[in-house]
């Protein structure tokens, strides 16, 4: 089931949380829509869903215009961030609920019902706390419940609201996991939103970054993390360091482009190489701090005119050099990407 959103207009007020958006989910991918708070990510969802009207624009499901469709019309599963699980109901009756509620002419009997809800159960490896209740489940039982019970009624489309936002990070990391795999398993097209780069750029097939009420990219993961198409795609994807033309003219040459005035060169932090001799294309700088996260070490830098810079070396890279605050070095870009200096971010 493809999804085409056709020039979604949404304002609430004065505020516009949609400006003219398009794009075209591919039928069994899984779409991620990031983008920082109030982008408009989660109100491009509900209009998907049919919880939310566009003021003007169409969506069309594998072809047909289903914009002014009911949600219970449109054969979506949705799970949303906080559960929304009743509290009073087993997990195996929750699970059932969205069977039992369905009109009387395709409501499955019983004993199709206890199939489907053991058979969805055993998907999320949780079907052994079928008679437990909700408050007796972890966070990430929960959700996988909840994503058990959106997907009872056998969606055409799946849709997920920031569906990790509320666990913590351990857990967070191996639903999302699961998610992966669990949808190379099923193919059913999926559109889900977060605010992670993390996860959107693990899980997903390609990734939509949103900004403003527009699109900023659309792309792989890959892609809009090694080839970012504006300064905001730039920056949201991870820590960046900014060079600008103007002030850092020894920069004869950034990556594979010109540097010149006027334009900001973005380079990562773990593509700043640290030398101890000056080399051509390099600037002095002084280590600042040294601090050793995880499986990396970041260093702190000046440059001499008072510019912050960091850098990122692998445990193994670091214990090589053995760079020391207070010392002198050469830092050179392996690789930049060049904006004009007046972009709109």
């Amino acid at each position: 089931m493809s999804i085409e959103v056709q020039s979604i207009t949404k304002r609430f007020g004065n505020f516009a949380a949609l400006d003219n958006v398009s794009l075209k989910v591919e039928s069994g991918e899984l779409l991620a829509l990031l983008g920082p708070s109030g982008c408009g990510k989660t109100t491009l969802l509900r209009i998907i869903a049919g919880l939310e009207t566009p003021d003007s624009g169409q969506i069309l499901f594998h072809g047909e215009d289903t914009t002014d469709r009911h949600v219970r019309e449109r054969q979506v599963g949705f799970v949303f961030q906080h559960y929304a699980l009743f509290r009073h109901m087993t997990v195996f009756e929750n699970v059932a609920f969205g069977l039992r509620v369905k009109p009387k002419s395709i409501r499955p009997n019983e004993a199709e019902i206890k199939r489907r809800v053991h058979e969805l159960l055993n998907l999320v490896q949780l079907d052994w706390l079928a008679d437990r209740y909700p408050a007796q489940l972890s966070g990430g039982q929960r959700q996988r419940i909840a994503l058990a019970r959106a997907l009872a009624v056998e969606p055409k489309v799946l849709l997920l609201d920031e569906p990790f936002g509320a666990l913590d990070t351990k857990v967070r990391k191996e639903l999302r996991r699961w998610l992966k795999r669990l949808h190379e398993e099923m193919h059913v097209t999926s559109v889900f939103v977060t605010h992670d780069q993390e996860e959107a750029l693990e899980v997903a097939d390609r990734v939509v970054v949103m900004n403003k009420g527009r699109i900023e990219q659309i792309g792989t993961p890959e892609r809009v993390y090694d080839q970012p198409a504006t300064p905001f795609v730039f920056q949201f994807l991870g820590d960046v360091n900014l060079f600008h033309s103007r002030v850092h003219g020894g920069f004869a040459q950034v990556g594979e482009q010109e540097d010149h005035d006027g334009a900001v060169a973005y380079v990562r932090p773990h593509d700043i190489e640290l030398l101890r001799e000056p080399a051509p294309s390099t600037l002095a700088a002084k280590v600042d701090h040294v601090r050793a996260i995880g499986s990396i070490v970041r260093l702190e830098l000046l440059l001499e005119n008072g510019d912050p810079v960091e850098a990122e070396l692998s445990r193994e890279a670091y214990a090589l050099q053995r760079f020391a605050s207070g010392e002198r070095v050469y830092i050179r870009p392996r690789h930049a990407q060049t904006f004009v200096e007046d972009y709109t971010i």
